[in-house]
């Protein structure tokens, strides 16, 4: 199965030597393979934030490998960074981050505007996405005419239309009511099994964390356990992660 996604001994470490220091991660190390829809959870604080950070290219580790489909994103910087976060990472945000004035289709096509494609290939690009995440209807609307589960909608559809290796989602149902949320994590479970879209998703909601097939616990810096669903129906699944919470927050 081809590997996606490899930390390896990842340290971030944040102050000067002359200051305070403070290890946000120590020495993390786990792979994200082809086709996974892996979920990072971990008390405020534990460094599932600034992993995401790092993963996105946003951050860079103090020390430690990270590559995303081979390529050693430590190593990039300018254009070659900026080419490389547009085409190969796809980034779903807890407040949708739309813009405004811009209508979801327009919004959905700022990524390929931005990589100079074509008209054309911009049109029929999102008409494939949008189809997939049933949005077809709403592609004329501004946000502040959606819903936040269409909102949701459209901000995965601008993550995924460039084809991205991996999806992250920091917190992609924080923002949305319990329904909204439910919608929106059947709609990644779906781009997951039926795609093939390898995705990565930092949550505290155990409920969010079922639809995933793997968690990694994260606690003060470091890979704590992972615990994988298998066979499991999501509800088992769903009890078993409580049951994880519940003693990694009593150890």
């Amino acid at each position: 199965m081809k590997k996606i996604v490899s930390v390896k001994d990842v340290t971030k470490i944040y102050g000067s030597p002359k200051q305070e220091q403070t290890k946000a991660l120590d020495e993390i190390s786990f792979d994200v393979f082809e086709g996974e829809f892996v979920g990072i959870m971990g008390a405020s604080g534990s460094g599932k934030s600034t992993l995401l950070n790092i993963l996105s290219t946003l951050d860079k580790p103090t020390s430690g490998e990270v590559k995303i489909n081979g390529e050693d994103v430590s190593k990039l910087k300018g254009n070659k960074l900026a080419k490389f976060r547009g085409k190969q990472v796809g980034f779903i945000f807890q407040d949708f981050s739309l813009l405004e004035n811009l209508t979801a289709f327009e919004n959905i096509a700022v990524p390929l505007s931005l990589q100079g494609e074509n008209s054309k290939k911009i049109i029929n690009k999102i008409q494939d996405v949008s189809k997939l995440l049933g949005i077809g209807d709403v592609l004329e609307k501004y946000p502040s005419q959606l819903s936040g589960g269409q909102k949701q909608r459209v901000a995965s559809a601008r993550a995924l239309v460039t084809n991205p290796s991996i999806l992250l989602g920091d917190e992609p149902t924080g923002a949305l009511d319990s329904k909204s949320a439910k919608d929106v994590l059947n709609m990644m479970e779906k781009i997951n099994k039926e795609s093939g879209v390898s995705i990565l998703m930092v949550t505290h909601d155990p409920f969010s964390a079922s639809f995933c097939n793997r968690i990694v616990f994260i606690k003060d810096g470091k890979l704590h356990k992972e615990i994988k669903k298998n066979e499991t129906k999501r509800d088992e699944f769903y009890n078993e992660l409580l049951t994880n919470i519940g003693r990694l927050e009593r150890e």
